[in-house]
């Protein structure tokens, strides 16, 4: 099945947008290519073995001036800046590859070295910015890592800048906010499957790249595929005013945990009266709630750390970069963008609460809420990444939580008896595709999505429905500002249209998985366990970590698996299990017959634990039952 070409409505919607926004400045245009020295060509990476994990080449249609029909022309203006790459100088002495992954790798030089920040997602794309920095640069040894934040495209890659071995010598720190490994590990892990696969759909990894399919995430075009790793920091920042000096580079740190990521802070260099502001004002709305899923962010938080930067900072800054899109020079344009973002938050979560307290919810408010003409004109607010729709409805469950309040939305049906209920009382499943069909050709492409999703999730062989269906999610695809709306939508039409992709990337790398805690690995255990399953075992199980000179107590009643360590007063467990830490990962993973595990007791105890772990599935369904 074919894409369909862009409505007459969206194409009117698009042109209403050429209308009200404000091409004519091109300032974004002039920063973002400010001080470009080369680009690595071509401009794809590869792993050992050759196969691609970054292509930027395939957003060379993106060249043109001119949005495609089937492309919001804001979200086209974003991608075409998004997709610049090469190196650049931010001022003599700061240096960002950019375009080699979904952030930025930036490298300051110091008396002898550089100390880089942030590193990208993967090693192989983090390898390739350093050796298109040292191709214009020179060699110069890396003397300290700088971790803004705990979110895997900013520490992903720190294998391909150093390695283990340069970190344990002393060669090279690492620096991080505190709390950076908890978080890192545990948004990985924890829920890493299910957010795993909705990453899929949010940045697009199935889709071919072009007009009609995917054309960037705005925050970036995509993360890399390569191997993800990670390194424990030497040296964990606590408190705002810290600062620290390694190689003649002072680093005056601000934190500012909540906001975009748990674990997050801002860096300032003095020599260069450089701030580094992390990800907390890029060029877009950022979420509040990211589509592949997180714990809600606070907004209030938020705008309060924007507010301190200026307070601290915006006096002695003459340029502000970040570890995504490209910096913003001079003062007043630095304190201007710092205010805006500021108040973007500010508003969005004092507005939303004030209308909840005038009881609305959180879908209504998201279709009423007015934007201030400052935010609504300012380029770095509008909503590539997150948007105001999505980020109202986090902040009311946030606040609020799921429930409305009416009654009558309590216990609803879950979605399969709900569709097969809508569709019993619009007169059966052609009657409802007709209808649907009704709306899609008045371009009410909402409603015909809606009337199409019961479709599929009656009958999701239903061959009008589906292709209906995958039309309309198109249509509302090159409707939307949102990059990752626009490849949500886009994702759901090619499993309408084929078979389900499952999950192209897996961020469970070996070298992350090694950094689980003894009580994250347990976590990770019992939140795998099947509940039914495991309702008649009762079982007590002794782990003894060999290279950690620990125990750890495991306890199966009910359903649940409680874990703590083993303290002096317990009894004999049924099964004492003894081994590294790296080799009971592997036992867990499946492997049963290398040696280096010990079993002392009721070695069935701890199989029969094992047949009541579930394996999470990468390919669940999403846009069908």
């Amino acid at each position: 099945m074919s894409q369909p070409d862009a409505s007459e409505f969206v194409v009117a919607a698009h042109r209403r947008a050429r209308e009200s926004l404000p091409f004519t400045d091109t300032r974004d245009f002039d920063d973002a290519g400010r001080g470009f020295i080369g680009k690595l060509e071509p401009g794809v990476v590869r792993s050992e073995d050759g196969t691609v994990v970054w292509d930027n080449d395939v957003f060379d249609f993106l060249d043109s001036e001119d949005a495609a029909d089937t492309v919001h022309p804001s979200l086209w203006r974003q991608s075409r800046l998004t997709s610049m790459q090469g190196l650049f100088e931010v001022v003599p002495g700061i240096y960002q590859v950019r375009g080699l992954d979904l952030s930025n790798l930036s490298i300051v030089e110091g008396d002898e070295g550089v100390v880089i920040i942030d590193t990208l997602t993967s090693r192989e794309t983090a390898l390739a910015a350093m050796d298109l920095y040292r191709a214009h640069r020179g060699e110069r040894p890396v003397k300290a890592i700088v971790h803004t934040h705990c979110h895997i495209d900013h520490f992903g890659g720190v294998l391909g800048v150093t390695d283990q071995e340069a970190v344990a010598r002393g060669d090279v720190a690492v620096i991080a906010p505190e709390g950076f490994v908890e978080h890192a590990i545990a948004e990985n892990v924890y829920a890493g499957t299910a957010m795993g696969r909705r990453a899929g759909y949010m940045y697009g990894a199935a889709l071919a790249h072009g007009p009609s399919g995917h054309v960037g995430a705005g925050l970036g075009q995509a993360p890399s595929t390569g191997a993800a790793g990670i390194v424990v920091p030497t040296i964990d920042i606590h408190t705002t005013g810290e600062t620290l000096t390694i190689d003649g580079v002072e680093m005056e740190f601000q934190m500012a945990p909540g906001t975009e990521a748990p674990a997050e802070m801002h860096v300032y260099l003095p020599r260069f009266r450089a701030l580094c502001i992390a990800e907390n004002a890029t060029h877009t709305l950022h979420n509040l709630l990211t589509l592949r899923g997180a714990v809600v962010r606070d907004p209030h938080g938020w705008s309060g750390y924007l507010n301190e930067a200026i307070d601290i900072f915006g006096d002695r800054v003459d340029v502000m970069f970040s570890p995504h899109h490209w910096p913003t020079w001079g003062v007043h344009r630095i304190v201007e963008m710092l205010t805006l973002q500021r108040d973007l938050y500010g508003y969005l979560h004092d507005q939303t609460l004030r209308m909840i307290n005038q009881g609305l919810q959180g879908a209504e408010i998201a279709e009423t809420m007015q934007i201030p003409p400052a935010l609504e004109n300012a380029w770095h607010a509008r909503g590539y990444y997150g948007s105001v729709s999505h980020n109202i409805k986090a902040i009311y469950q946030r606040y609020i939580g799921w429930f409305d309040g009416n009654p009558a939305r309590l216990w609803p049906h879950p979605p399969e008896a709900l569709s097969a209920r809508y569709v019993d009382a619009i007169g059966g499943i052609d009657k409802t595709v007709d209808v649907a069909r009704a709306a899609y050709e008045s371009g009410d492409y909402r409603w015909a999505a809606t009337l199409l999703d019961h479709v599929v999730f009656v009958d999701p062989d239903h061959s009008d429905g589906r292709a209906l269906y995958a039309d309309t999610l198109d249509q509302l695809a090159y409707t939307v500002e949102n990059g990752t709306w626009r490849n949500f939508y886009l994702s759901g039409a090619t499993e309408l249209r084929g078979a389900n992709f499952g999950t192209p990337t897996n961020p469970n790398a070996p070298e992350i998985l090694a950094q689980l805690t003894p009580a994250q690995i347990f976590d990770s255990v019992a939140i795998s366990l099947n509940g039914p399953k495991a309702w008649g075992e009762r079982l007590s199980l002794d782990v003894t970590f060999t290279d950690l000179d620990q125990t750890h107590r495991l306890a199966l009643s009910n359903g649940v698996l409680i874990h703590r360590r083993r303290l002096d007063k317990d009894g004999p467990a049924d099964v004492t299990v003894a081994t590294t830490k790296p080799r009971l990962l592997a036992l867990l993973g499946g492997d049963d017959t290398s040696p280096g595990v010990e079993f002392t007791g009721d070695r069935g105890a701890f199989a029969r634990l094992i047949e009541v772990v579930d394996e999470p599935d990468p390919a669940f369904n999403i846009v069908l039952p």
